[in-house]
């Protein structure tokens, strides 16, 4: 599988790396978001009525709140990383090989029955 920056996360991806997320690295990337976003006020992908900033002031936690990352829910942890996964520490977006060559497409005449 070929590996390449990117810049959109989506739902599936964000639920697979939930699951092995650590404290540490969540901190980082809210910490990388914050230096990061320049337009806050862009529409969240967690909840399309919220801006990326009101998304931010609910998902991100102080520093020191948690003592280990099994007091955070898996929902939360998906939420958090859809939203803001991209600045992960170390993150590249997984993507599938592009085909290389060209289809054939299969072509008949119509036969006209009318």
């Amino acid at each position: 599988m070929v590996k390449t920056k990117s810049k959109a996360m989506n739902k599936h991806e964000a639920k697979q790396l939930a699951e092995t997320v650590t404290l540490d690295n969540l901190k980082a990337m809210f910490q990388n978001a914050q230096q990061n976003i320049v337009d806050w006020t862009r529409v969240s992908r967690v909840n399309k009525g919220a801006s990326i900033g009101t998304t931010y002031n609910i998902l991100a936690f102080e520093p020191d709140r948690y003592a280990s990352i099994d007091e955070i829910s898996i929902i939360a942890k998906k939420n958090m990383i859809w939203e803001f996964g991209e600045y992960l520490p170390d993150y590249e977006k997984a993507v599938a090989k592009t085909k290389t060559g060209q289809t054939t497409v299969v072509h008949q005449e119509p036969k006209f029955k009318l």
